[in-house]
């Protein structure tokens, strides 16, 4: 019998491989990124404490209909570079969520890059 291989699953593992190295503190938070088939989410969350400081997801009122395209994550990445400012964040470490470094992923951390976050 031929067993398909669980994508979301290999996903969890390299992303709890990923954590298990990098952590968001009150000076570098971590930029989670978490990427479903219609939709793109970007939280800032500082670990020590276990607070999100900022978000911005493609489900905002303001955001329009382009959520699962490069178009929308690029918006996103936009969104939550505005709301760092906003906060006073500058700097922050990226956690793909075990995604691979590649289209809205990458758009995503483009467009945060575009608008003064730096990482």
């Amino acid at each position: 019998m031929i067993k398909k291989a669980d994508s979301n699953k290999a996903r969890q593992k390299r992303h709890a491989r990923v954590r298990a190295k990098i952590s968001g503190t009150p000076e570098c938070p971590r930029l989670n990124v978490f990427r479903s088939s219609k939709h793109i989410y970007a939280q800032i969350i500082d670990d020590v404490n276990g607070v999100t400081l900022a978000s911005a997801s493609s489900l905002q009122k303001d955001f329009g209909d382009d959520g699962g395209n490069i178009t929308g994550a690029r918006k996103v990445g936009a969104a939550i570079a505005k709301n760092a400012l906003e906060k006073g964040i500058t700097n922050v470490v990226f956690d793909r969520g075990g995604f691979l470094y590649h289209g809205r992923i990458k758009e995503l951390a483009e467009g945060a890059r575009e608008n003064g976050l730096k990482f």
